[in-house]
């Protein structure tokens, strides 16, 4: 793996848990048209997905399409009511961002999440201004597994996409990372069901905590000191 010099995440599940709020969202448009809530652990590893497949899960497969996309509208309108409740920083994140920062790295975001989400998510938690890019699923015309969303975060960057390390929970992050160019690594402590093979996806590594992408980091560059 060559010098690395941007660290770009996945929001959902790599960068930040989304879930607790996620959840509550559509649990709540589930209790509101009269349909039991779901077990939290239910939920949450769908939660990389989408709202599109998080309605599908919850109300299942036949809604007719004015249901789905009723349901679907109300859930987003609830979760943008409820961006940052008890949506965090995974465990041990912070210290990541501090150290690819001190260390003279950068780091940013490309996620499918819609910019009218993502933008004050990121401002809520003041992370805003400390990410070189922020890429929404809307920012380009295409989204992940493609790589144009993936090229465009490099150019405001200021990195090649071999300096690139791109870290996601779901196979279209590592698709997306390899067509571009990117080294990929697995964030195994995301929302990753057991039906899902990460092992197959062909990334070059998996992690189980953020502070594994340190040793990464290291391998790329030993000159770097460690945490």
């Amino acid at each position: 793996m060559s010098h690395i010099r941007t660290v770009l995440f996945d929001l959902d599940g790599t960068l930040l848990d989304t879930a607790p709020d996620m959840v509550a969202a559509l649990n709540a448009v589930l209790d509101e048209e009269g349909f039991p809530q779901l077990p939290f652990e239910h939920i949450r590893n769908h939660v990389s997905h989408g709202s599109s497949a998080l309605v599908e899960l919850g109300f299942g497969k036949e809604q007719t399409e004015d249901d789905f996309l009723r349901r679907r509208q109300r859930f987003l309108d609830i979760y943008n009511d409820n961006l940052h409740l008890d949506t965090e920083l995974f465990p041990g994140m912070a210290s990541l961002l501090a150290y690819i920062e001190r260390h003279g790295m950068n780091w940013g975001v490309v996620t499918n999440k819609p910019a009218f989400l993502t933008d004050p998510l990121m401002a809520s938690l003041g992370l805003a201004e400390r990410a070189a890019c922020i890429v929404s699923g809307d920012t380009t015309d295409q989204r992940k597994p493609h790589p144009k969303p993936m090229l465009h975060a490099c150019e405001l960057a200021g990195s090649r996409a071999g300096e690139c390390l791109y870290v996601g929970d779901a196979s279209r992050d590592i698709e997306a990372g390899k067509r571009a160019g990117m080294p990929t690594l697995i964030a195994m402590y995301g929302y990753i069901d057991e039906f899902q093979k990460p092992e197959e996806w062909g990334a070059d590594g998996m992690i189980n905590e953020p502070r594994e992408i340190v040793d990464w980091l290291l391998e790329a560059d030993p000159k770097l000191a460690a945490v």
